[in-house]
């Protein structure tokens, strides 16, 4: 397969092609070009397009279309090929549908190829709604994940895109959702070049991304959308990319009704373009008209922007014969197949995180239930299974339609509510938690009880589109809201055995759930089959395999405040507390040894190092299982261990497999306080295992990492 690349003869045709066609456009025409619902140019050929479609873990808003696990559910299972093969099906779904809906004249929102995902920003805080959209905290996980999810999406044809992926939100974005508008994220230089750009650059570098989308805050006082640090100094200058640059939805209209550093429209689609913003999601652009008039941005300028445009159009193939565009003959019968539907059930498996375990409750054996009680807000509710930008299921299956179809008639299911997400009572005339008789009820007929809580995506998710009445999609903390936790409670006094599977898309702190249950299945937002998923890890008809891309702490309390942008305490890279559960933690049915572990060199080579070790299921169960390779510079204000290299292997009952993970001079390197990446001479320590190396993980565990000491005579800059 071949990889796209920027100078191909293909391109240089395209970029060649696309300002010979700008060039017969009139300046009104190019302006309305710009903006996403660009109108048809009937004299030219050009047909109307729509560029605003999301794919964050399947063709969203459209109609029918496969709902993989959210984006989070994804990072958990670690697995650089599954993402890439999911993003390669939602891509050819997204091609299925874009031809039938071209045969019909539909050139609606959500219809097009132009996809505005991944979320790559760095979920550094909990309580930011959006979290779920990301691939966790670690710039790492992220870069490498982003990266496949990306070439799946926009494949290996050496002359067309399959689809045009997006690299959103550039940069330094997470939150409060309140405050987008008009917030400024203050960063250090440091923390920018650590932690918030490596997804981005890499996205860009290596994976070639097609767009990349401005976020609506500032960040040291500049509008992302228009910042010359981020988009001219170092997106099109240091990194050199090459494609267009997207505003996110009427973030350019913030620029002086609430960023307020420009006076008017003028002024701030002025800003946009002259900075490098080639494509406005919303309507703001037609002000190009008199900002041009006025000599406040050059025609030049929008012919950049708009032959940046429609070279992206032609990579998708929309200006040639349709026999030559290989993903043109791509039939809608693609969507919802029984192949997509069996790749979601993969996805769903492999992102549940096993918790906690005590004495091996699970999985349980149906064949010695006679009833199983089923209980809580997320056990029967299919919102919870979505997360959000999410596309049509042409069918659903909760947790407890997962359990109900998995027993049959070999047991009785019995179910309650238990009680609402978060409000007091379901009942509308009903008193206070209207649902405990029940609860109590199910719990004494019962042999074991599944207890199903947590959140779903209206709770938290992107201001305005969440049905969240206290914070605007974000948490106000890391609770279990309204009386879950009282009906949890209730479940353990009952002193049947209790199951907790929490439906999340983010950390929440079940301390009190830890120190008293026996069993604990994290289970995100695990899509459409993701009842019938978690039914089967239940039952034993597979062994979890997840590990978080996350850290859940103990108490909102531990956090900086949530508008805090430095890293200093945030996550398990800065964070000087003991994690309730670890970033890199998750349990198995199964037990894997790592054996043999080694080091090509005691000295950091220009070359970087390589570490060799085997891995072997010692256990009586096939199961997946991540080799995890850690960091850590021995010197005074540095980073925790850090996630370096990582390899998802699954192995047969006795079956061991030797891995060589490489470590390049880079893994080593730290950013200082003026952005430079230097690698510094003295001792690192290299942690090898199926875990991250701090205390909790390896007391949760019962497993201690390899350690190895390696020195540097180096000191530069890479």
């Amino acid at each position: 397969m071949t990889e796209l690349v920027n100078d191909s003869d293909k391109i240089l045709e395209f970029k060649k092609r696309a300002k010979h066609l700008v060039s017969q456009m009139t300046l009104d025409e190019k302006v309305h070009q710009m903006l996403h619902a660009a109108p048809a140019i009937k004299r030219l050929n050009v047909k109307a397009y729509n560029w605003w479609n999301e794919a964050l873990h399947g063709v969203a808003r459209a109609g029918v279309a496969t709902v993989f696990p959210q984006a989070i559910g994804l990072a958990a299972t670690f697995d650089e090929d599954l993402l890439e093969e999911v993003a390669d099906k939602i891509a050819t779904e997204a091609r299925a549908k874009y031809n039938m809906q071209q045969e019909f004249d539909d050139t609606d929102i959500y219809k097009g190829l132009t996809f505005w995902a991944p979320n790559v920003n760095i979920f550094r805080d909990p309580r930011w709604g959006r979290g779920h959209e990301t691939y966790g905290e670690d710039p790492y996980l992220s870069s490498r994940l982003g990266v496949r999810f990306i070439q799946g999406l926009q494949g290996h044809d050496e002359n067309y895109l399959k689809v045009a992926a997006c690299a959103k939100h550039f940069a330094v974005h997470s939150g409060p959702e309140d405050l987008r508008h008009q917030f400024n994220a203050v960063v250090s230089t440091q923390d920018l070049y650590e932690t918030y750009l490596p997804a981005f650059q890499a996205c860009v570098e290596e994976a070639k991304v097609e767009a990349v989308m401005g976020a609506y805050n500032r960040t040291n006082g500049e509008p992302c959308c228009g910042s010359e640090l981020l988009l001219e100094q170092i997106l099109r200058g240091k990194w050199q990319f090459d494609g267009h640059v997207v505003s996110d939805c009427w973030a350019i209209r913030d620029f002086h009704e609430h960023h307020q550093v420009t006076a008017n429209a003028i002024e701030s689609v002025a800003l946009a373009v002259n900075r490098g913003c080639d494509l406005n999601c919303g309507s703001l652009f037609v002000f190009l008209l008199d900002a041009v008039k006025q000599g406040v941005v050059t025609e030049a300028q929008i012919d950049q922007a708009v032959i940046r445009l429609f070279t992206t159009r032609m990579k998708l193939g929309m200006f040639d014969e349709q026999e030559k565009v290989p993903f043109a003959s791509i039939k809608y019968t693609e969507v919802d197949s029984t192949e997509m539907q069996q790749l979601n059930r993969k996805a769903a498996r492999e992102s549940l995180v096993l918790l906690k375990n005590e004495n091996g409750l699970l999985p349980l054996d149906k064949s010695k239930l006679k009833t199983i009680g089923v209980i809580g807000p997320n056990a029967n509710n299919r919102r919870a299974l979505e997360g959000n930008y999410e596309g049509t299921a042409s069918r659903y299956i909760t947790i407890l339609e997962g359990i109900q179809d998995y027993v049959g008639d070999s047991a009785r299911v019995l179910y309650s509510e238990g009680c609402h997400l978060h409000k007091e009572k379901i009942s509308g005339l009903g008193l206070e938690n209207d649902r405990i008789a029940e609860v109590k009820g199910v719990c004494k007929e019962s042999d074991v009880i599944i207890v199903c809580l947590g959140l779903d995506a209206g709770l938290e998710g992107e201001e305005g589109d969440t049905g969240n009445p206290f914070a605007s999609g974000d948490k106000r903390d890391l609770n279990l809201p309204g009386l879950q936790e009282q009906v949890l409670r209730t479940a353990y006094e009952s002193g049947k055995p209790v199951v907790l599977v929490v439906l999340s898309g983010s950390a929440l702190a079940i301390q009190w759930a830890d120190e008293h249950l026996p069993a604990i299945l994290q289970g995100w937002y695990p899509g459409a089959q993701g009842g019938r998923a978690i039914a089967e890890a239940i039952f034993g008809e597979f062994s979890p395999e997840g590990k978080l891309p996350i850290t859940f702490y103990k108490t909102t309390e531990e956090l900086p405040e949530f508008t805090d942008y430095s890293m200093k305490n945030r996550t398990y890279r800065y964070m000087k507390q003991e994690a309730l559960y670890p970033f890199g933690y998750g349990l198995s049915y199964t037990n894997f040894t790592i054996l043999n572990t080694k080091m090509d060199h005691e000295r950091i080579m220009e070359e970087g190092v390589s570490v060799t070790t085997t891995i072997k299921n010692e256990g009586s169960m096939a199961g997946g299982e991540v080799l995890q390779v850690y960091v850590k510079a021995e010197r005074d204000g540095t980073p925790n261990a850090q996630l370096k290299a990582f390899r998802k292997v699954h192995l047969q009952p006795q079956e061991s497999k030797e891995l060589t993970l490489h470590l390049p001079i880079e893994a080593f390197a730290l950013y200082d306080e003026e952005g430079r990446r230097k690698l510094e001479a003295g001792t690192y320590v290299v942690y090898v295992g199926t875990s991250g190396p701090d205390r909790r993980s390896c007391t949760l565990t019962g497993k201690k990492t390899a350690e190895f000491k390696l020195v540097s005579e180096l000191n530069m800059e890479v």
